[in-house]
This record gives structure tokens, C-alpha cells and sequence, in this order.
């Protein structure tokens, strides 16, 4: 669909709600282009697999972070690194499964007749089979990935249904799918088992109109494009990192939690990170005019660098050159640092790149005025005004609220991509 098909018909469509599954207007997804995928369990049920090890694991120890997968897991991993035996034009890069959720890297080498969304429907198709066999324990005769041919039921699924018994749920020995442990906790293990298999029953019950739901996966994934460089290094180092930076946020629950409604100096916001820097005797805003020479922004940082190691908390949205150049500095010094974004969080938003390890050091606070948004937008003069006087105003009465002696109001900025907020996710 293109931009202008797609623009007559929102009258139609009503007011456009926010998603991570919404395909890029315009694109077409037939042709040559590498693309990294993200898809769902069905109700986040961990059943892929648990995670094991320490965040804090040195590389190549015993106890580094990693999926020990189910098999159903492993099904699933099959599945994936067979899909270029169905579309020789596609090769299969990467994979990353996570007990509730995959991310994988996939490379169109040439046009294809079919689209995207027609490979993972096929690629799907081949997990419900497994879902069926391995979890429902039902041999259904149903389509594998992309061709005609059946799955094999009797015998080998009765076994398997036997196995799972009326749950409808295979718990390996290791737990690896134990939702007492990653969902219900705190409700006790027979009761964790009990929400998760009624979970499934309503899957396996689920019919073929109801267009809210999947069997396995939710329904639709998540893609992102192939645009620039370095950016495929930056996906695959993400889907390395994905089990240590799960296992960070499960160590710091209440540093990684979004937390909403969070009121500070009449003003409410969304959060990510250490709020307990906000109680810190002495917060400094740095505000820096985009009209600073070098010169006069390498003073300004040395300035502020030795205001944090004296103590402040360096507040900023970091839209300005100058601004970015203080708030790199102190993040790169380990200072603390309270950091205002335009765009705000998801329910599981979690910081990326190095802000996640600053955030289990408690020394970053991410603060969103704003709810979340998709989009690629360009940051506004009246926000970047609004965010910078939401910083001065949080400064004000903690110690001494001080900002740049070469204040001046950011302009517009194509991107507002600061620093600290360099990764997508």
C-alpha cells in the first residue's frame, strides 16, 4: 500500500492506536532487503525454554548468560534455520529464542513472489504443528512451514498426550517451561501450573475467527529494516546480549520496571531507572545554546564534570550539541545523570545499549513527559522548550538549581537521538 492509498483511508480506519507490528508504508516486502523479526508467545508463556546463569558472568564462564531451550524450543529453532529449504532466496543470519519471544535475522538475497508476512505465516504454521505435538499433545494433520505436507499424528502423539496430561502442558525436568517460576511466583507452583494450562486450553480452543489471538505466537511480529551501516552489527550484538540484559532486569526489578504517573515538581512522568536520584541534595540542569563554539562547550563540560564529582545530578534532555557533549562526559565519567525523552515507554520498554548497565548501577533516570509513540518524528521547537523548562523545574529548590552561564533554547533537531538514547529497541 502506498503512502497516498494508505493516507485515504484513515477517515476509514478510525483513529490509528499504537503498535510494534505495523509494516513500514510504501515498502515493498518482496524484494531484496535484510530485516530483523520479532515474534510472541501467545500470552508471554515462557515456553521456549528458561533462562539460566548471571548477568555479571565473565565471557566463556560456566555460568554466562544463556537459554537452556524446551523442546518445544528446539522445535521452534528448527523451524527457523529451515525456512531458506522452503525460500532458497532468503538466508537465514541469526537467531535468538527467549523463554516467551525470538528475535531473528533474516537476508531477501532476491525478489520473491510471495511478501514477507507469507514467510512468517508459513514459518508459523510449522510451530503450531509443534505446539500441537510437543504442548497439546494432538498429532493434528496440519500444513509444515511453506509446503502441503502433513505432520505426523497417532502413535508417537498419543505419547506425547499422554505426557502432558489434562494440563496440556510439557514441564521438562529441568522446569524449563515452569511458569511457577517466571509468572506465578508468587501465587505458588500448582497454582502457576494451573493459569498457564488454562492459558493453553483457551489457545487450543481458540478458532479460526478469532483474529485477536494466535495458537502459538501472537498474532503479527514485529520487523525492522536493514538502512544503514553498522546497523546489522548493532542487531546481532543485540540478539547476543539479549539473555544477559533479560537476566540483569530480573536481578533489578524495580530499577527496570516502567513506572507511571511519577510525580515530581507538579509535573508527571513516565519512568525508567534509579528515582532515588531525584531525592539528591543538589540537581543541575545543563541547558547549553546551540551557538557554542567548541571551545566554549569544552569549558562547559569541564564545568559541569566538576559539579558532578562534587555531588549534583546533572538534569537534561541533551538536545543541544553542547548539552549532548556534558551529558556523554558525565556518562562516560560513571556520574549520575537524570536524562528527559520525548518519546515515552511501552509497558516492556527497558533502556538499551550501555544505558541498561547504567541502569543496574542505579546511576541513570529516564523521565518521559509524553506517552509512547512509533513513529520516526521530529522532535518540535515547543517541545524541545517544554522539556527543557520541565528540567529547570526539577532542579528548582534541590540545592543549587544552576544551568549554563550560555543558555539558550535548543532549536529543531531532526532525530533527537542524545547520547545515552542511542539504541532502538
Amino acid at each position: 500500500m502506498d503512502k497516498e492509498t494508505f493516507e485515504s483511508h484513515q477517515a476509514f480506519a478510525g483513529t490509528k492506536r499504537p503498535s510494534m507490528q505495523r509494516r513500514c508504508v510504501g515498502f515493498d516486502y518482496h524484494g531484496r532487503q535484510m530485516y530483523m523479526l520479532t515474534m510472541v508467545v501467545e500470552g508471554r508463556h515462557p515456553l521456549f525454554g528458561r533462562l539460566v546463569g548471571r548477568s555479571n558472568a565473565e565471557p566463556g564462564a560456566a555460568d554466562v548468560p544463556r537459554m537452556e531451550l524446551s523442546e518445544l524450543g528446539r522445535r521452534v529453532e528448527r523451524e527457523w534455520w529451515g525456512i531458506s529449504n522452503y525460500y532458497p532466496q532468503i538466508e537465514v543470519v541469526a537467531l535468538q529464542m527467549m523463554p516467551d519471544h525470538l528475535h531473528g535475522i533474516l537476508f531477501v538475497r532476491e525478489r520473491m513472489k510471495v511478501d514477507l508476512s507469507r514467510v512468517v505465516r508459513g514459518f508459523k504454521t510449522g510451530c503450531n504443528r509443534a505446539f500441537r505435538e510437543v504442548v497439546l499433545g494432538r498429532g493434528v494433520a496440519t500444513q509444515s512451514q511453506h509446503t502441503g505436507q502433513t505432520g505426523p499424528a497417532g502413535e508417537q502423539a498419543g505419547k506425547v498426550g499422554k505426557q502432558a496430561g489434562s494440563v496440556g502442558l510439557q514441564v521438562d525436568k529441568a522446569g524449563s517451561v515452569g511458569l511457577q517460576v517466571e509468572q506465578a511466583g508468587k501465587a505458588g507452583e500448582q497454582e502457576g501450573k494451573a493459569v498457564q494450562a488454562g492459558s493453553i486450553r483457551l489457545q487450543a480452543g481458540r478458532t479460526k475467527e478469532d483474529r485477536e489471538h494466535g495458537l502459538l505466537f501472537a498474532r503479527g511480529f514485529n520487523d525492522k529494516l536493514l538502512l544503514r551501516s553498522g546497523q546489522l552489527e548493532r542487531w546481532i550484538n543485540y540478539l547476543h546480549d539479549n539473555p544477559r540484559r533479560l537476566l540483569m532486569k530480573r536481578e533489578h526489578p524495580d530499577l527496570f520496571r516502567v513506572q507511571r504517573g511519577l510525580q515530581v515538581a507538579g509535573l508527571e512522568f513516565s519512568a525508567i531507572g534509579n528515582r532515588f536520584l531525584l531525592d539528591r541534595p543538589e540537581l543541575v540542569q545543563v541547558q547549553c545554546s546551540r551557538r557554542l563554539t567548541e571551545t566554549e562547550i569544552a569549558t562547559e563540560v569541564a564545568r559541569c564534570l566538576r559539579l558532578a564529582g562534587s555531588g549534583a545530578v546533572l538534569v537534561s534532555p541533551a538536545i543541544s550539541p553542547g548539552e549532548k557533549a556534558v551529558m556523554r562526559a558525565a556518562f562516560e565519567a560513571g556520574w549520575p545523570l537524570i536524562f528527559l525523552q520525548e518519546n515515552g515507554f511501552t509497558e516492556l520498554a527497558k533502556p538499551g545499549g550501555r544505558r541498561m548497565e547504567a541502569c543496574a548501577r542505579g546511576q541513570l533516570l529516564i523521565l518521559a513527559p509524553w506517552e509512547h509513540h512509533n513513529e520516526q518524528l521530529t522532535i518540535q521547537r515547543s517541545q524541545c522548550l517544554q522539556l527543557n523548562e520541565m528540567a529547570r523545574l526539577i532542579c528548582e529548590g534541590k540545592g543549587v538549581a544552576t544551568q549554563s552561564q550560555h543558555t539558550g533554547q535548543a532549536g529543531l533537531q531532526k532525530g533527537h537521538l542524545p547520547i545515552i538514547n542511542e539504541d532502538s529497541e
